[in-house]
């Protein structure tokens, strides 16, 4: 059996006296594309933190590619994008290309060379999020979509197994979400890269899924995205706190 890229054992943690997150298990195996749902306050960004070895749990292990997170190296391995278009300087004086060039960092270190090849590299993770045509536009000239496309492209230059998204589609236009989800399920299906996706917009992205996690401070369902769909809304309303619609959808993902 493959060794799971992301495995969570029985972690908790919590703030001084608030307990954030309790007895989380999770496992993430190579091709998934993970949506991790649930409510406000449910702890998402802290399991994301947790995962990325920004935050030591209280309780718990952490591997990644079989390794503990504090024996982990390859950060390049993991691409992560934040909530960035939201809150992005749109005066930041940086082309498309020196942005996404700068991805390179965690993988070449600080004051190394970049390889000749960047240039190059750099055009094929533009590519990739079909933002190829922008590379000597300035980033803050683009729209909040454009942005997340260009950092998912910074991410993807370091070639990680693993892209991590906290909330991908804020600051994206409603129209243009459903292009956003496809080429997240392009990126997964034929560029082979694991997606762990935090996101309210569940039924935006229902189609390009393959597996669901529900966190309201535990897990209370993690499998595939099918299995969920026969749930009833009862269920979900206990484990979210709030009533929840869930939406179904007849046409199929096209890439």
């Amino acid at each position: 059996m493959a060794t799971p890229l992301i495995k969570l054992d029985n972690i908790s943690y919590q703030y001084e006296q608030t307990k954030a997150l309790t007895d989380i298990n999770l496992t993430i195996e190579e091709g998934d594309f993970l949506a991790i749902i649930g409510p406000n306050g449910s702890g998402k960004s802290t399991l994301l933190k947790i995962i990325l070895g920004l935050l030591k749990p209280t309780k718990g292990d952490v591997l990644l590619f079989g390794k503990p997170v504090n024996q982990f190296k390859e950060k390049e391995r993991i691409g992560y994008v934040s909530q960035k278009s939201n809150a992005f300087n749109t005066g930041f004086p940086a082309t498309v290309e020196e942005v996404v060039r700068s991805g390179l960092v965690k993988k070449i270190g600080l004051f190394h060379r970049y390889p000749k090849n960047v240039q190059k590299e750099v055009r094929q993770a533009l590519k990739s999020v079909g933002m190829e045509n922008f590379a000597n536009h300035n980033i803050g000239d683009l729209s909040g979509g454009q942005q997340q496309r260009v950092f998912i492209a910074r991410a993807l230059i370091s070639n990680p197994k693993v892209l991590i998204l906290d909330e991908p589609t804020v600051g994206v236009d409603s129209k243009n979400v459903r292009s956003f989800y496809l080429m997240l399920t392009h990126l997964n299906r034929e560029h082979k890269i694991t997606i762990v996706l935090v996101t309210h917009d569940v039924d935006a992205v229902s189609k390009s899924i393959s597996h669901v996690a529900c966190l309201n401070r535990t897990i209370h369902f993690h499998g595939f995205k099918n299995d969920m769909d026969t749930m009833s809304d009862e269920q979900l309303e206990a484990w979210y706190g709030h009533a929840v619609r869930k939406v179904e959808h007849r046409n199929e993902v096209q890439v």
